[in-house]
């Protein structure tokens, strides 16, 4: 998947139902956040930079791995 220099929004990601598959399967309470519609436009760089203090750089370094190969 194209990543867009992970410029990829949020929102298109969850709309693509691979990649959708990905988040659901690594983070399934995420996906159940009552605010995850507010994190639609969020980029997929901007999540990583957020995400990092509280995921393994392990698993955020699989997540994007595993997103592009789909």
């Amino acid at each position: 998947m194209d990543l867009k220099n992970n410029k990829i929004t949020v929102g298109e990601l969850l709309d693509y139902a691979p990649a959708r598959a990905v988040f659901q399967r690594r983070f399934p309470t995420v996906l159940r956040h009552p605010l995850l519609g507010a994190a639609r436009t969020v980029t997929l760089e901007q999540l990583v930079a957020f995400a990092g203090p509280y995921v393994p750089r392990k698993t955020i370094v699989e997540t994007l791995t595993e997103l592009r190969q789909i």
